[in-house]
């Protein structure tokens, strides 16, 4: 009985399986930093491993270009449902990979015009100098 239940543990453990779940941000231009709900992963390409699916807020940011923020849903697919996800996570007998890419094109920054750029500088001045009720 003692050896029954030892090898069906044994089975048990032979057969367990594992989730690994990966995102990798791409952008173009590639080389933009990147943020993952306000925390700093790398520059792309950029991975981040995740254990729970749901939205993710990701923003890129280079110079000369302007800063994309998107809000991405990362869904679960029909293996990580309940019940499956139990067996999925403890029982498939093997390492199953959940690999995403998001790609993040990135336009190039308009400058501004001289007369635009003078008429905010004007207006800051203005501001400061008259208080606009931002400071006390």
């Amino acid at each position: 009985m003692l050896l029954r239940r030892l090898s069906l543990f044994l089975l048990c453990c032979a057969l367990s399986g594992c989730v690994h779940r990966r995102v990798t941000i791409l952008s173009d231009p590639p080389g933009a930093l990147v943020r993952v709900d306000g925390r700093v992963i790398g520059y792309t390409p950029a991975s981040f491993d995740f254990t729970w699916y749901g939205e993710r807020e990701i923003q890129v940011l280079k110079d000369g270009y302007e800063t994309q923020t998107q809000l991405v849903k990362l869904s679960a697919p029909w293996y990580q449902w309940f019940p499956f996800e139990f067996l999925s996570d403890n029982f498939a007998g093997k390492h199953i990979e959940d690999r995403r890419q998001v790609m993040i094109r990135m336009p190039p920054r308009r400058q501004a015009s001289p007369e635009r750029v003078k008429q905010r500088a004007d207006a800051m001045r203005l501001d400061a100098t008259h208080g606009s009720g931002a400071f006390p």
